[in-house]
């Protein structure tokens, strides 16, 4: 198993990881105006990985997970630390952070390979081939 990518989770199993394993936590990285109002899963922390006005990366990614875990979801006697799932548009950005967390030592780091919104059909459209939403999951938006 390599353990300098995270593992790939089609949307389904990234929903049914979620309701089995109550530790489980839904991380949407994408820029804070796609989580507003382009939609999100529902019950996903927001923590960008690229966000506005400068379109860097953020540099707090790793210790803005860190501290989402300390919040409680991270430790039990029988595991370290909780299963981080990671989401954006696609599933390339979101594969970029789960690798910068695997590189910082964190474990348990999975990536929704079809991300929220899927691939682009033949006119450019996102939602219609895969993807969170496509396949009918929870979501939301302001």
């Amino acid at each position: 198993m390599d353990n300098t990518v995270p593992i790939g989770l089609s949307p389904a199993r990234a929903f049914q990881l979620l309701a089995e394993n109550p530790r489980a936590v839904l991380v949407d990285v994408r820029s804070s105006m796609e989580f507003l109002f382009v939609g999100h899963p529902v019950g996903a922390v927001h923590i960008p990985w690229i966000d506005e006005p400068d379109w860097d990366i953020n540099p707090n990614f790793v210790t803005d997970i860190r501290k989402l875990l300390l919040g409680g979801v991270s430790h039990s006697d029988d595991h370290p630390s909780a299963p981080v799932i990671l989401i954006c548009r696609s599933g390339k950005r979101s594969l970029e952070a789960g690798k910068r967390l695997l590189e910082a030592g964190m474990s348990d780091i999975y990536n929704v390979d079809e991300g929220f919104e899927g691939d682009l059909n033949e006119k450019h459209q996102r939602s219609t081939i895969n993807g969170w939403r496509f396949h009918g999951l929870p979501w939301e938006q302001c």
